[in-house]
């Protein structure tokens, strides 16, 4: 799930909004690394958690027990209506695209198409999570076999090439900050989905062992295919190339298999992103449930189906407001404003790392390693690309700040009408 959910199509579209960010061969690895070093950091404060908490519900559980039922609630509010619901909208509609390399689809056949894919892996994981996790299972394995494979014959089938990792004029040779941390950004949304895995913990078989190692095995798996990757671009392809394509997979499968390598790279794209759908869908009913259960939600989202044992209710209303933002494109305005606030929460939940640190009746299996140190710089990275994010795109960013911070006087209503319990491990 960890590696399944995490690879879609940003390795093969991301790596030119970060070329055109920090344009340098050095620059560019670097940001890849950082990127995965961040990601490893912040798997590793999950990984705690994981080990201390192991109820459904991954973030929300550990906002919640942190600082207050309000804390998480906010995470699922901005993930049921924008964050996670965006982001499955967003990844159908870049499955249904490459589709339409394939086949004559218009913009409503596109859309269509989009919506096939929610409800299709919607009705997998309804029916149960081992059939879910089969068909993540072997999506994940057949999209590592891609990547390895070009990875191969990318560095084989280049070495006929003339020069490699070429700089030309082109290319600017200079970056500011500024330009660094927004190129983080770009990289670190290439990493999204790595905290997934900790939505399913009561479904997932010894989960205070099983998913602090699938953190951390996953993420050092998806940061050695992602500079691998990388390196195949630069390798095939001029920098100022890599900048400005909007397919650089395609592009660089072009140069190196001739006519016919943009196909191939479509369908690997087409199965890369139906793979990530897989987990994304799985992973985001099972917060929605825990909510639900604490009573931040109608009940009935908790309800577990008497034969497949799965939230199916919560399954249902997350493929129908999916398909909503799909059907009328309002994804594209609420993830782009939103996606960013994920890093807030993500920096709030490292501190609260400290908090729980000083309660006396919880026990951890595992320990995030560096810490109190790699948590700090965890922290400190998180605020500064959200800093960065607010000064660059100020107007944008108070918008998706002030949806966020609507869920507290709706949460205050909910609460007062309702008795909001608070589970203990």
């Amino acid at each position: 799930m960890v590696v399944g959910t995490i690879v879609g199509a940003s390795i093969f579209v991301q790596p030119s909004e970060i070329t055109g960010q920090v344009p340098t061969i050095a620059g560019v690895f670097a940001v890849w690394l950082i990127s995965g070093a961040l990601t490893l950091i912040g798997a590793l404060v999950c990984a705690e958690l994981a080990s201390t908490f192991t109820e459904t519900g991954g973030v929300y559980v550990y906002l919640r027990e942190a600082y207050s039922p309000a804390a998480g609630f906010l995470w699922g509010w901005a993930m049921f209506w924008s964050m996670h619901s965006g982001i499955i909208a967003a990844i159908a509609v870049v499955f249904a695209r490459y589709t339409a390399y394939f086949l004559p689809l218009g913009d409503s056949g596109t859309r269509t198409v989009a919506i096939a894919a929610i409800l299709i892996l919607s009705a997998v994981n309804y029916i149960g999570v081992r059939s879910g996790t089969v068909l993540q299972s072997l999506f994940t394995l057949g999209k590592l076999l891609a990547i390895v494979l070009i990875i191969g014959f990318g560095f084989a089938l280049g070495t006929r090439l003339p020069e490699h990792f070429v700089v030309d004029d082109l290319t600017p040779s200079t970056f500011t900050f500024s330009d660094l941390l927004t190129a983080l950004v770009a990289g670190l949304f290439a990493f999204g989905g790595w905290h997934m895995v900790t939505y399913s913990s009561e479904e997932t078989v010894n989960p205070r062992r099983t998913i602090p190692t699938a953190l951390l095995l996953g993420t050092i798996i998806v940061t050695l295919c992602y500079v691998a990757m990388n390196a195949v671009y630069m390798y095939v392809l001029p920098l100022s190339t890599v900048a400005s394509s909007t397919r650089v997979a395609a592009d660089a499968a072009d140069v190196l298999i001739g006519f016919g390598g943009g196909a191939a790279m479509s369908a690997i794209v087409m199965f890369s992103t139906f793979g990530a759908l897989s987990g994304i869908v799985l992973a985001g009913p099972r917060v929605y449930y825990s909510m639900a259960r604490d009573r931040l939600l109608f009940s009935w989202v908790a309800d577990v189906h008497p034969k497949f044992r799965t939230p199916h209710r919560a399954i249902l209303l997350q493929a129908v407001w999916s398909s909503v933002l799909v059907a009328t494109g309002t994804f594209r305005v609420l993830f782009t404003r939103v996606i960013y606030t994920e890093w807030i929460f993500f920096g709030v939940m490292a501190i609260g790392l400290f908090l729980l640190r000083r309660r006396t009746d919880i026990s951890r299996r595992f320990s995030a390693w560096g810490y109190p140190v790699l948590p700090v710089v965890f922290i400190i990275s998180s605020f500064a690309i959200v800093l960065n994010q607010i000064v660059s795109n100020t107007a944008e960013s108070v918008v998706g700040l002030s949806f966020v911070l609507i869920g507290l006087p709706i949460y205050y209503l909910w609460a007062r009408s309702r008795y909001v319990r608070r589970y203990r491990p």
